[in-house]
């Protein structure tokens, strides 16, 4: 029987019990590193990864997937009829989404590319939603009319304890101004219009805390939240201490903090951590 299935790519931070309980099929970036290369989320784990950048002679670099990976995929899981919709990353900081739509007009499948703006459990938020309302028998139409609502009611924030690794990566975005007297400065962005925008800078880890805490408090009066988690690139303590303030502040205590794929720990650095909310 012909159905609607859902593909994603591995900036995705979801864990493979969720993925294979909503069927959830993930295309992986490759990650680059001392002149090695590994499938990410596949061939090496959020933690081994930490550990390789920690120790490598020079930043890790990531490539997005072939367009024949995704071709793969989709005429894979189209063959039987079913029609596919694939969420992705951001397009403003990785050409996948564009590899996606170059396979999606090659395959035989009907296949519905989209750019959720956003990466990590801010893109979780739309690709479960997505496999749920797939699994309910929803139509193409009504899921990605429900994921630009999504998208609309989700908003991502990060600290970064370096901005060597964007900067190279060239994902900084708009925050090109906060390079330059960075010493002992903690850059906040969010991940706005689709791209990095700078928020502010603090000193400390206790004055990321105190502002992302009350800057979201502030965001989420009076609306409904429905999900909120949180990811680290090696930055545990930093997040442990976000998570029990933001909960103080909000009374929403559902909040889960997991180490971020390697993809974005890739362009982040060591010590990042991103809070990412969706709520309307």
């Amino acid at each position: 029987m012909s159905k609607i299935k859902i593909v994603t790519d591995s900036a995705v931070d979801l864990k493979a019990e969720v993925l294979e309980k909503y069927e959830i099929v993930r295309v992986p970036l490759t990650i680059y590193i001392d002149g090695e290369s590994y499938l990410d989320a596949v061939e090496i784990s959020p933690d081994e990864f930490l550990e390789r950048m920690k120790n490598a002679k020079e930043l890790p670099k990531s490539s997005q997937p072939p367009v024949g990976r995704f071709l793969e995929t989709y005429n894979e899981l189209g063959k039987d009829g079913s029609q596919v919709i694939s969420i992705h990353m951001t397009g403003k900081m990785s050409g996948t989404v564009r590899s996606a739509e170059q396979a999606a007009q090659m395959s035989d499948a009907d296949v519905t590319v989209i750019d959720s703006c956003y990466i990590s459990k801010a893109l979780s938020f739309q690709v479960v939603e997505a496999a749920k309302m797939a699994q309910e028998g929803k139509s193409v139409e009504e899921i990605v009319s429900r994921l630009e609502e999504i998208r609309e009611q989700s908003k991502l924030y990060i600290v970064v304890d370096t901005l060597e690794n964007l900067v190279k990566g060239g994902r900084i975005g708009k925050a090109k101004g906060f390079i330059g007297a960075l010493l002992n400065i903690k850059p906040i962005l969010n991940l706005d219009t689709a791209e990095l925008v700078p928020v502010t800078k603090v000193r400390s880890h206790s004055q990321v805390v105190k502002f992302l805490s009350n800057q979201i408090a502030e965001e989420l009066k009076d609306k409904e939240i429905i999900k909120m988690a949180m990811v680290h690139a090696g930055g545990p303590e930093l997040a442990a201490k976000l998570r029990d303030k933001v909960i103080e502040m909000t009374g929403f205590d559902q909040i889960e903090i997991e180490t971020t794929t390697p993809i974005i720990s890739t362009h982040t650095g060591i010590g990042a951590v991103s809070i990412m909310y969706w709520a309307k």
